[in-house]
């Protein structure tokens, strides 16, 4: 019969017990933790876990309930990287060595200048592809590289020479990132970041480019997300859901980190971009050699209802209306005081302007515009013109104790695109006769001409200038082709085209 100082002990015994089991089971835990750390595939491992962790089914809506499991995630891998062995373009930023899993030091120190050009090379390259066609980029980036072939090359040039090197890809603002970004680099050691995460914290590196740098040139396993690989995921789960809405963004990130290989991030990478690019396109996908159409989603429903397309994916979102704005271009050519009696008009320049360093073309050099209220007449364009000549180059072209007017004609319009702009230019041509030289009219300025410059008509031609700036000046020279032929002397046509003044 137990005691009373029994029935006191057993409680405490019996809990003691309890509390042992658990904290050697708890030891036991920690102990296969570190032996499964410890494993020579430790970085497969633990992306695995991480991913695991990562189910999208946690928190998506009904349109995209469905993550993949481990079978398809395995078979997608093997498919996709398969395919795209056998069938990916040969692109000059493809060229490089591929990075060092890191079984061998010695290898990896050899390897590393050559990983860092590699880097260098994906970064240019995937900059440049942003909102541009491969087929024109290829051209740009073999010059590029050809100029600047290391980060370093590259902090050691001038913006101006980077906006020449970049005119006619747009959006310039990447290029004044990229070329920012390096001297951040160069400054701080030279090394590019292995690291997405660190890649992030250099100016105009977002998350897809530093998934890109990361993952192809470093082999960090870590996810990319453009609008190929949004197509192609959306396909496969059938997501209906808005993929511009913030929420869906993150779900495309989820599932894309979901099929990253962890051996071969970089391919993987580049297999779900190129199959998107080449298979998998907006609007003619051809899923007949489709590597991975069985675990397509979109093209089973589509095939169960003839309603449903597999083009219905992602679905298109609201189109955001273009502004319209309207400008006044002034083509101003200046010829020196000796230039009437030269028929070739050897000392004949033409004014730039340096556009403001913040906004749309920011820092690049343009011919002197003025903005417009809307359509107007051509009388109150020249008022606007005339207004920024005086105000901001100092040019009162209505005065004739500088210059004559030789020369004053509307010579057409056009409009140019941007991604959110749409933009008409209205061109004039307005050729001054100087009292002086032309150099004269820039010393007379002192420092104030640093937002503006002179530049005669064979500098003009070999300039990289944007495609819209390009524009206005083949439209004046095709102006002066059709109405003065060559035969005609520049002495005589300039007598004759007074009586155009305004």
């Amino acid at each position: 019969m137990p005691t009373t100082l029994d029935r006191a002990v057993n409680p405490l015994l019996s809990s003691a017990s309890q509390l042992f089991v658990k904290m050697s089971q708890r030891n036991n835990m920690a102990k296969a933790t570190v032996i499964r750390v410890s494993n020579r595939k430790r970085k497969q491992t633990l992306v695995e876990e991480h991913l695991q962790l990562q189910d999208i089914e946690d928190s998506a809506p009904s349109s995209c309930s469905s993550s993949f499991t481990k079978d398809e995630i395995h078979k997608l891998r093997l498919a996709l990287l398969e395919w795209y062995d056998n069938n990916h373009r040969d692109l000059p930023w493809r060229t490089f060595k591929n990075a060092s899993n890191g079984d061998d030091e010695e290898e990896e120190e050899e390897d590393d200048e050559e990983v860092q050009r590699r880097a260098y090379g994906v970064w240019v390259s995937e900059v440049m592809l942003q909102q541009t066609r491969v087929q024109t980029v290829i051209a740009y980036y073999n010059r590029w590289m050809k100029k600047w072939p290391t980060i370093h090359h590259l902090a050691q040039a001038s913006l101006e020479e980077v906006n020449e090197m970049w005119a006619g890809l747009g959006y310039y603002r990447r290029a004044r990132f990229l070329f920012e970004g390096a001297k951040k680099i160069v400054a701080e050691g030279g090394r590019i970041p292995k690291m997405a995460s660190m890649l992030q914290k250099i100016p105009g590196i977002g998350e897809y480019t530093a998934g890109a740098i990361a993952s192809i040139a470093f082999n960090e396993a870590v996810p990319v997300v453009d609008g190929n690989v949004v197509r192609v995921i959306a396909r496969l789960r059938a997501v209906s859901a808005n993929p511009k809405d913030s929420a869906t963004v993150k779900r495309f990130w989820k599932v894309a980190a979901q099929l990253v290989d962890p051996l071969r991030p970089g391919d993987l990478n580049q297999s779900l971009m190129e199959l998107g690019a080449t298979v998998c396109m907006p609007l003619n996908p051809s899923c007949s050699s489709c590597p991975v159409s069985e675990f397509c989603k979109a093209l089973s429903i589509s095939k169960e209802d003839t309603s449903v397309a597999v083009t219905d994916y992602p679905v298109k979102g609201t189109k955001v209306k273009q502004r319209c704005d309207f400008s006044a271009v002034c083509v101003v050519e200046l010829l020196g005081a000796d230039t009437m009696s030269d028929e070739k008009q050897s000392t004949s320049k033409f004014i730039l302007v340096k556009r403001p360093d913040e906004g749309l073309l920011a820092g690049l050099w343009e011919f002197p515009s003025a903005s417009l209220d809307g359509e107007t007449a051509s009388s109150a364009r020249r008022e606007a013109t005339n207004y920024f000549l005086k105000n901001v180059l100092k040019i009162d072209a209505r005065s004739k104790r500088t210059c004559n007017i030789v020369l004053r004609e509307d010579v057409g319009e056009f409009v140019h695109i941007f991604s959110h702009i749409r933009l008409k230019l209205y061109v004039e041509l307005l050729v001054l006769q100087l009292k002086g030289k032309v150099e004269d009219l820039l010393s007379s300025h002192g420092n104030e001409t640093t937002n503006w410059k002179c530049v005669d008509g064979n500098s003009l031609s070999s300039m990289g200038l944007t495609t819209s700036v390009r524009k206005v000046y083949n439209l004046v020279q095709k102006f002066k082709q059709k109405s003065f032929p060559s035969h005609v002397p520049a002495k005589k046509r300039s007598r004759t085209t007074r009586r155009n003044i305004v």
